[in-house]
This record gives C-alpha cells, structure tokens and sequence, in this order.
C-alpha cells in the first residue's frame, strides 16, 4: 500500500511498473490450447464422445448377447440328449456315436498341425531374421500369404482333391484331410509368427551379438522367447480352424464314421477314410434322422474348442511369466 508521503515520482514509478506488469500478463500465452474454444465447440466435442461411447456399448452389449444366445440355445437343445451310447466305441446307424469323430478330430488337428507349425514358424523366422527387411522377395512373400488367408475353405478343398486325392492317389483320407488343413492354416501362422518376431525389439538381438551369439543362437535365446506368446496365439487360432473346418474335409478326408486302425495297418492307416466332429455334425444335420444327436454332437464340439481355448490361455500366461 502507499503511503500518504509518497512523492509524485515514486508515485509514477509505481505506475509505470504496475503498467508493465499488465501488458506482461497481457502478452502471457493461454495456459491450454483449449483456453480460446468456444463453449459451442466444448459441447459438440461431448456430445460426440458421449456418442461413441455409446455405440461401442452397444456393440459391446449386442455381441454378447448373440453369443449367450447360441451358447444357450445349443446347450438347451443339446444337453438333453448327451448319453451313453453317443461315446460307444463303434458307429452305428442306431447309436450314431461320436466318438470316432472326436478322435479323428484329434489326429486330424495334430497331423495338420505337426505338418504347418515346423513349416510355418521356420518360414517366419526366415523372412524376419535372415531375409533383407524390405527387399521385394520379402513382400511378395507377405503379399501371398496375405491373399492365401482370404480364399474360401471349399477351393482349398477342391486343390486338395485334385492334388492329394487323385494325383498322389492317397484318395478320401486322414493323410489327404491333414495336408489340406495344413495348407489352409500355413498363412496364418506364418503371418502371426512374423508379427510376434517384429514385435521383438532389436536391443535384444543387439545384446545377443554383443556378448558374442551367433544369429542362430541370439533367435533361439533372445527372440524365440519373447515371441512365443504370440506364436502360440496364432498357432491356437489354426487349430481352432482346424476343428471347425467342414467344406475342405468334404473334398479330401471323406465321411466315413470309423478310428483308423493304426494297430492292425501300421502307416497305411493314414489312408483311411474318416470324419471329424464338424463333418459329423454336417452329416446328422444333412439326413435329418437325428437331429437331437446333431446338437448333442455341437455341444460336445464346443466344450472341446472352449477347453482348447482355456489351455491355450494358460500356456501364454506362463509363457509370459517364464
């Protein structure tokens, strides 16, 4: 405060300080760019939030609810009917049992996937390890496998007719189903397995080198672990196509309802006829006589893809942790 003895230059010194003060506060730039937004602007911003927020609850809600409602309705129409005599070793026409099919659903996934992984991974690791990045080799590489992921199932199955069936003559069977589904499901691991690999930073294949690794050894040690999550992920979701799969199966492993007998023909059993679970659903549902059975047969085909599921997220947990 001044004082009442103040003199008439102290007084003006005062105000040209004061004045200073002002316009340096006047000159001072907005605290947030969101200071100068007009109030109009400020609530069409919200309602757009509030907008979108919305629409992604509501397809939150509706994609919920379709999938609780064909997960009841399969359970309603297909617990019911789950006896005995579906599990009975042998096929009848009586029993119509189903349990050669999820058996050879089982060595049908396995031989694909024992065919693809190997192929798939090696493949990926190659194109991110070793190849040139970016070299025109590398991108029709992708480019391919790209366009491969989009064509339908029933192509792969007519190649797989006209290729394994007819060609080598290993005609309808497990070993012509498998190599077909191993194709089918090859893009799809090498693309998640390539993915998983870039991910990886580049300080870890530095540190590898630095300490004297060769690349062999720093992909085997540094990279291959940090990715493993990720390969596991795609390599799930081929072997959940692997058991849903029905249109290639058609065209190359055939319907007959029988377990290879792999005791009394050894090898040559993979040339046999037989049917997964998805092929047996399709045909209980084609002739009509037993659709009871037919959903019997979806629920059973669920439990086993949710099971797969469940394992698959325990194994990429521990991997993440390890």
């Amino acid at each position: 405060m001044m004082g009442k003895n103040n003199t008439p230059l102290e007084l003006s010194a005062v105000g040209a300080t004061g004045a200073a003060g002002a316009n340096a506060v006047g000159n001072m730039p907005p605290i947030s760019k969101y200071d100068n937004v007009s109030p109009r602007h400020n609530m069409s911003v919200r309602i757009a939030s509030l907008v979108m927020r919305g629409v992604v609850y509501l397809g939150a809600i509706v994609a919920t609810a379709v999938l609780l409602l064909i997960v009841g309705y399969i359970l309603i129409n297909g617990v019911p009917y789950i006896t005995p005599s579906l599990f009975e070793w042998e096929y009848t026409s009586e029993n119509v049992s189903l349990m050669p099919a999820l058996i050879d659903t089982v060595l049908m996934a396995a031989c694909s996937l024992i065919i693809a992984v190997p192929i798939g991974v090696g493949s990926a690791v190659y194109l991110v390890e070793y190849a040139p990045r970016g070299s025109r080799f590398v991108r029709i590489v992708r480019i391919t496998t790209e366009t491969l992921q989009g064509i339908p199932s029933i192509i792969y199955g007519l190649f797989g007719m006209l290729f394994f069936v007819t060609a080598l003559h290993w005609g309808l069977s497990l070993l012509s189903g498998a190599c077909t589904l191993a194709i089918m499901i090859l893009p799809t691991i090498m693309r998640t397995t390539e993915e998983a690999l870039l991910a990886v930073p580049d300080s870890y294949r530095e540190g590898g080198f630095g300490l004297g690794a060769g690349r062999l050894r720093t992909v085997m040690r540094c990279v291959m672990p940090s990715a493993a999550p990720g390969i596991t992920s795609g390599i799930i979701l081929a072997l959940g196509r692997c058991v849903g799969e029905v249109a290639a199966l058609l065209f190359t492993a055939g319907t007959i309802a029988q377990i290879p007998n792999f005791v009394g023909q050894g090898a040559f059993a993979f040339l046999d006829s037989c049917r997964t679970l998805a092929v047996h659903m399709y045909v209980l549902a084609s002739e009509g006589l037993h659709m009871n059975e037919t959903y019997a047969t979806a629920v059973v085909l669920l439990v086993v893809v949710t099971v797969l599921n469940l394992a698959a997220n325990v194994a990429i947990k521990k991997l993440r942790k390890d």
